[in-house]
């Protein structure tokens, strides 16, 4: 069996690239309407490393694919841990990030674009999870995300639920409806949410960009292609 971390549209590809091989992909439930892969779907954590080793070995598990988001740090580090103590192979699929463009100012976490932010009306697209670093900003957000947020939330937002595909003509719609005048995100990669990096360059925007966390001493591809070429090079 390979088990295939993550809910990204690359984790759902390599699904479907790998049936009917015996693959059971592991969703963290943290969306309530996840779009699901093919095949065998579980949702929920594994109770920390020692769970998931005691899950490996009871299932069996030939390698472990993590497709997670570039920013789920500690799903990969837990994966990346317990399959090492259960022998078991392990990658990681990361899509490129977004090509760097003049202008952009990088910082290494949300707490530090929070302390860092410039202009007065900010369109933040890190997710809902990092609501609570920007609680005490004076600025007024536009908050984008899937899920509704949380408490605490800044005192002037207005949160706006939608999921991607976004095209650069809404974007800059939205930017420009909304007055914005800087733009947050995360280096996710990807061309669902690209878009708004395009308006932002046209509008002339700056962009507030947080670096990506390192990744474990694993082997790392960028493509599904890749991937199925190391499980098969893996004898998987």
């Amino acid at each position: 069996m390979i088990l295939l971390l993550g809910g990204t549209g690359e984790a759902r590809e390599l699904a479907r690239r790998l049936a009917p091989r015996p693959v059971v992909s592991s969703l963290a439930g943290r969306v309530s309407d996840p779009a699901l892969p093919v095949g065998e779907v579980r949702i929920g954590g594994f109770g920390g490393v020692d769970g998931l080793v005691r899950w490996l070995r009871d299932h069996d598990v030939r390698a472990v694919v993590d497709a997670t988001h570039p920013f789920a740090r500690q799903i990969t580090a837990n994966a990346f841990e317990a399959c090492g103590r259960a022998g078991v192979p392990f990658l990681v699929l990361r899509r490129p990030g977004f090509p760097p463009q003049p202008g952009w100012h990088w910082v290494d976490s949300v707490a530090r674009a929070a302390r860092e932010l410039p202009g007065s009306r900010v369109f933040l697209t890190t997710g809902r999870q990092d609501l609570a670093e920007f609680a005490g900003c004076p600025q007024w957000f536009l908050a984008r995300m899937v899920e509704p947020p949380e408490p605490p939330l800044p005192q002037h937002i207005e949160v706006l639920l939608s999921r991607g595909p976004f095209t650069v003509d809404g974007e800059l719609e939205l930017m420009r409806s909304r007055s914005i005048d800087v733009l947050v995100t995360k280096d996710s990669g990807g061309e669902m949410t690209s878009a708004k990096l395009e308006a932002a360059r046209r509008l002339g925007i700056p962009v507030v960009v947080v670096r990506r966390p390192p990744l474990p001493p694993a082997d790392v591809v960028a493509t599904v292609e890749e991937a199925v070429s190391w499980l098969g090079t893996a004898g998987v």
